[in-house]
């Protein structure tokens, strides 16, 4: 295999990792800003773990897949939810409010 063809291989396999990496399993999050005309909401991830913890991640934006899925959640509200990214935009595929 030539080095050209490595670095392609190789770059071709950080792409599917990091991918599918970030479609990961349900998520939980505290919704922190939601903007219904333009479809979009910000999530600020949980952290899981020992008690004393900090008490959250990064707060990510992403758009939703649906514009209707934002309808029954509120900010402050605690959510499950599933998200992708293609292209630099992550996309909200599943939400729904923690129980």
């Amino acid at each position: 295999m030539g080095t050209r063809q490595f670095i392609f291989a190789g770059a071709a396999a950080l792409g599917m990792l990091a991918s599918s990496a970030f479609a990961a399993d349900d998520m939980t999050g505290m919704v922190t800003r939601i903007d219904r005309l333009n479809s979009t909401i910000s999530i600020q991830q949980m952290q899981g773990g020992t008690v004393g913890a900090s008490g959250g991640g990064a707060v990510q934006e992403f758009k939703a897949k649906d514009a209707g899925m934002l309808e029954p959640v509120h900010v402050g509200d605690r959510v499950s939810y599933s998200a992708t990214e293609a292209g630099g935009t992550k996309t909200i595929t599943k939400l729904q409010k923690a129980k």
